[in-house]
């Protein structure tokens, strides 16, 4: 299928051991997503892990707990080719390689579409910050819709 640029981290340390490396641009299964990545945000936790601290995370990895794109490929069909979507956690970065790439795959389940005209720049740092307020919200908080009685 080709192959793409990514950041890579074959040890943990301090950044000077983040790479860029030619892969092979992953194929997507049935039930996966294929995104071509324009944008992904920088977060605390990839510090964390880029230094040895995430205990599970195996190396080489290619870091990012989100990104957002273009849907390259979907062979279940969950979304059309081109459809602007995000994605974040749910083991990107840490169980399998992460959005600082050109290319990620990742659970059909964990993509959202967007409908935005927000540039790249900035949608790019959106999907883990509003993970964390709707997690505080609605799971730390348990917040739940006022009745109308």
């Amino acid at each position: 299928m080709g192959t793409m640029k990514a950041v890579v981290v074959r040890q943990p340390g301090a950044p000077d051991v983040l790479e860029i490396e030619e892969r092979p641009i992953p194929v997507p299964q049935c039930g996966e997503v294929l995104i071509r990545v324009k944008a992904f945000g920088v977060n605390r936790s990839e510090l964390f892990t880029r230094q040895g601290l995430s205990p599970s995370v195996q190396f080489p990895r290619v870091l990012g707990i989100e990104a957002v794109g273009l849907v390259a490929q979907a062979p279940g069909n969950e979304f059309p080719e081109g459809e602007t979507v995000a994605t974040a956690m749910g083991g990107m970065g840490r169980d399998y390689d992460g959005g600082y790439s050109e290319y990620t795959c990742v659970a059909a389940t964990q993509v959202q579409a967007l409908k935005t005209t927000l540039p790249w720049e900035t949608l790019g740092a959106i999907p883990e910050m509003l993970q964390t307020s709707w997690g505080s919200l609605f799971k730390s908080l348990s917040l739940e819709k006022e009745s109308a009685c």
